[in-house]
């Protein structure tokens, strides 16, 4: 069973490494989609995917962050907000695949956390079987169904986590 697991992980991070290539030829390195903001002032990437989340949501934010880590030299936090997501089209063995591959390209660098705003019970699921396959990673996920708790986690000011703040408001 393990050795389909590190297979399946190897797979989709031959996937995702294919995309992250056609990713930066296709887009300006300065640009990030506007559903994505990174604080450098407290190191910080937060998400906030609207309306389905699908395959194609996630393997966008999984570039983002890969294309991030490989070009800061500092670990970052994330947050992702799915309060505004208001359909999910993805499966168990997806999130099992993203979750082992985020372990495997994250690999031995620093600890960071991950924290995952949802109210949606499906996205819940989804977080939780994520948090349990990066555990005894460097990566820490959790799961908030309250922003004031991820903040605290997190170690950042509420309103930072807010879509006030971005200047962007949920659809």
């Amino acid at each position: 069973m393990r050795r389909s697991r590190s297979n399946e992980a190897r797979q989709t991070y031959k996937h995702h490494r294919n995309h992250d290539n056609s990713a930066k030829k296709t887009q300006k390195s300065n640009e990030t989609p506007p559903d994505i903001q990174f604080h450098e002032d407290i190191r910080l990437l937060v998400y906030r995917p609207r309306g389905l989340v699908n395959r194609a949501t996630v393997n966008k934010i999984i570039i983002v962050i890969g294309e991030l880590e490989a070009t800061l030299k500092e670990p970052f936090n994330r947050f992702s907000d799915t309060v505004a997501a208001d359909a999910v089209d993805l499966n168990f063995e997806y999130i099992i695949r993203v979750s082992l591959y985020r372990r495997l390209f994250y690999g031995k660098r620093p600890p960071i956390k991950s924290a995952i705003l949802a109210t949606d019970s499906t996205l819940v699921h989804y977080g939780r079987l994520h948090a349990l396959l990066t555990q005894g990673s460097s990566i820490k996920v959790r799961v908030f169904q309250d922003r004031k708790e991820a903040a605290q986690w997190l170690g950042v000011p509420i309103e930072r986590l807010s879509a006030e703040a971005t200047g962007r408001q949920p659809s």
